[in-house]
């Protein structure tokens, strides 16, 4: 394959090299953010039980499994995409692309209705938090790192699906081939981490607390 014009590379294996380098460094930076978070977490679990119990019991365990769900089979939808684009199908790249956007965005709505039900049931940290009783500071602090991991994880999200939706648009231009599919490797080591944040966030959110 033609180099294109203004080629930076020594060749297109040294672009992948380096494209996918950068990406692992950058989910690294990433890995040691939310990895605190979860160190927070754990400790809240250790130090206030009861109120990671009392949290964890009043968080919507239906539609956190729903969207553990729906973010697996967009892994795996994603993953049958990089393996058409590495057979030069671009077209069928670009359809599992925009499937693995439309999970997305399914996930998102989910999200969006549970928070709309953790607010009308009182679940949001402040003066109107519905939680009573001698666990409420605990559930208080579970509900405060809920609020900050969906949220950082829902902006995670939408980066994602407009990276998803950019490859499904030069997939369907022909811009990929089985010499040439870094983009779509690189956006698929983004996707994958964020669906692994998530299946950590689940565990932590709906199912420590209730165990």
């Amino acid at each position: 394959m033609a180099e294109p014009k203004g080629f930076q590379y020594a060749s297109p294996a040294h672009e992948a090299d380096t494209a996918i380098a950068g990406m692992w460094l950058f989910l690294a930076s990433e890995a040691l953010f939310f990895g605190g978070l979860f160190f927070v977490w754990l400790q809240l679990r250790i130090r206030h039980t009861g109120g990671v119990t009392l949290g964890a019991e009043h968080a919507n365990l239906l539609i956190g499994t729903l969207n553990t769900a729906i973010l697996l089979t967009s892994s795996l939808s994603y993953t049958l995409g990089v393996q058409r684009a590495r057979e030069g199908r671009g077209r069928a790249t670009a359809w599992a692309a925009l499937v693995t956007a439309g999970l997305g965005v399914a996930f998102l709505g989910l999200k969006l209705l549970e928070w709309g039900l953790d607010l009308r049931d009182g679940l949001f940290p402040g003066v109107h938090f519905a939680l009573t009783g001698q666990n409420a500071g605990g559930a208080h602090l579970f509900y405060d790192l809920y609020w900050v991991a969906t949220g950082l994880h829902g902006a995670h999200m939408l980066v994602g699906i407009g990276l998803v939706l950019l490859i499904a648009r030069r997939a369907w231009q022909g811009e990929f081939s089985p010499a040439y599919t870094t983009p779509v490797e690189v956006t698929g080591l983004y996707w994958s981490f964020v669906d692994v944040i998530w299946i950590i966030l689940y565990a932590l959110i709906y199912v420590v607390g209730r165990a």
